[in-house]
């Protein structure tokens, strides 16, 4: 008697449960590393500093950078998640000179939207993403005329565009390939007045972005 209840409450936990193993996985974690290619914002004007030299420009450095993301798949194709992302750089100013200002950190933090093309149990998925979030440029310590100094981190608004693609094998492991663009909103510079009979005169401003341009190589684990 004991035997038939105990196969009985098997058959009905395995009829319960078989649909939930048989569904494609839904959620999605990640972690990649890779290169970033940035560039800061200029100036109108060159500051001449106490070196000699001009400078009109600020920049991070190329360098590593590392991140990590969760999606979950609302659709076979439809993905929605969250992306954390970090380069550890240096800060330069540039004019007639080159010149490493410090350490700096730039971390981003976007919600994202992304569309996976073919079969949810494709071996290969080539992907597209659009984020909108904020990106963080550290605080730079460094030292002028023999006193410690600190640049007051900024945080701004920024998107993020990206494409690539995901490969599996037998298993819910896999990797993933990609380039990424970060466009950060730093400042706009007036650029003069337009008129027009419609709108009247109105200033014009030149809106200036810092870039980083990531090429990325990571693991998926699917769940």
């Amino acid at each position: 008697m004991l035997k038939n209840v105990v196969l009985l409450a098997t058959v009905a936990v395995l009829s319960v449960t078989s649909p939930l193993f048989a569904q494609a996985p839904r959620v999605e974690v990640g972690a990649n590393v890779g290169w970033v290619f940035s560039d800061g914002v200029d100036t109108d004007t060159g500051i001449l500093a106490g070196d000699g030299n001009v400078y009109d420009r600020v920049d991070p450095k190329d360098s590593f950078g590392w991140g990590f993301h969760f999606g979950v798949l609302v659709t076979d194709n439809v993905e929605v998640g969250f992306m954390f992302n970090q380069q550890p750089t240096q800060l330069e100013i540039d004019g007639t000179a080159t010149t490493e200002i410090g350490d700096l950190t730039i971390n981003s933090y976007h919600g994202y939207f992304g569309y996976n093309f073919g079969l949810p149990d494709a071996r290969v998925r080539p992907y597209v993403l659009l984020g909108l979030g904020a990106t963080n440029f550290g605080s730079v310590n460094f030292t002028f005329a023999g006193v410690d100094r600190e640049t007051q981190s900024k945080t701004q608004f920024s998107g993020s565009l990206g494409a690539g693609v995901k490969f599996f094998g037998s298993s819910n492991v896999g990797g993933q390939f990609g380039a990424r663009w970060t466009p950060t909103y730093i400042k706009t510079d007036a650029e003069g007045w337009w008129c027009d009979p419609f709108w009247s005169c109105y200033l014009v401003g030149d809106a200036q972005y810092a870039n980083q341009m990531e090429l990325s190589g990571g693991v998926i684990f699917r769940f």
